[in-house]
């Protein structure tokens, strides 16, 4: 089994909460073939982000579930074969709690990926008691009042948003050129064109969309944050993932590896999948 080194365990303080934040950083690299890292079955929930479906978690689900994990990989109405794009945050978030009501799953561990971060965010307001920890694989973690739009700088939000007004159907496809340099930089070029194909119409209207999270804020339920170091989908720095998004959690767990948005889920699932089982554990 491929594991990984523990590098450290510290508490960092952030001023502008005034608590501090607890991180577990598990940074990859080094092997340690003396650690046990035998993990009783975990349930997962994969929620998926934008511009892609649940197919997104096929190779990462046979890892889990080759590991005797239980996995679930609900679509998001609007996204993939969906051809009603007329979609809201709300009406995303009620597919999934509805589907976890229709599967009766409990201790569950929510991830979410991308936008779907801010789907766990909402669902877990929803349904608290049936999410043993959520996890944030580099996803959004909206702050109360602000939608997805706002995370990003005006030039991005402009650009998005003029894709959508080109459009006949208030939808946004990502020209090729940015989606090989934003979300696919590390794969080959054969690659980023074979998964280019496999992108639909991302539905615009949650892209602006305010969301209430003050319950979210209040939730006592574990979290996660896993960060991939090569991930440019939000501009590094002041926009970026780690720590400027993963911070908003308040006490995390935070998981590290190297990757990027979208092409390493498909190049190395294996990888990913002991990433997601390191932030789901106890």
């Amino acid at each position: 089994m491929h594991n990984f080194l523990i590098d450290s365990y510290k508490t960092n303080y952030n001023s502008s909460w005034g608590n501090g934040y607890e991180a577990i950083f598990v940074q990859e690299g080094y092997i340690n073939r003396d650690f046990d890292w035998h993990q009783p079955p975990l349930t997962f929930v994969l929620v998926h982000g934008s511009w892609a479906d649940s197919s997104f978690w096929r190779g990462i689900s046979e890892e889990l579930r080759n590991l005797g994990h239980i996995v679930y990989t609900p679509d998001l109405p609007g996204h993939g074969q969906d051809k009603n794009k007329n979609v809201t945050h709300s009406i995303i978030t009620k597919s999934v709690v509805d589907y976890i009501h229709v599967h009766d799953l409990t201790n569950i561990i929510l991830v979410g990926h991308s936008f779907g971060g801010s789907v766990i965010q909402k669902v877990a307001e929803r349904i608290p008691e049936r999410i043993r920890r959520l996890v944030f694989w580099n996803a959004f973690v909206i702050n109360d009042g602000e939608s997805l739009a706002d995370q990003f700088p005006s030039s991005i939000q402009q650009f998005f948003l003029g894709l959508a007004n080109q459009s006949s159907d208030n939808t946004i496809l990502l020209p090729f050129p940015f989606f090989r340099d934003i979300f696919v930089n590390l794969a080959d070029h054969t690659l980023a064109q074979y998964l280019y194909k496999q992108i639909t119409p991302e539905p615009a209207k949650p892209f602006g969309e305010k969301l209430n999270l003050k319950k979210f804020f209040q939730l006592k339920i574990p979290k996660s944050y896993i960060n991939l170091l090569e991930d440019t989908a939000t501009p590094p720095g002041e926009f970026g993932w780690h720590p400027h998004l993963s911070s908003r959690l308040g006490i995390y767990r935070l998981i590290q590896g190297h990757g990027d948005h979208f092409s390493t889920a498909q190049s190395n699932p294996k990888k990913v999948a002991h990433l997601i089982i390191k932030a789901g554990r106890d």
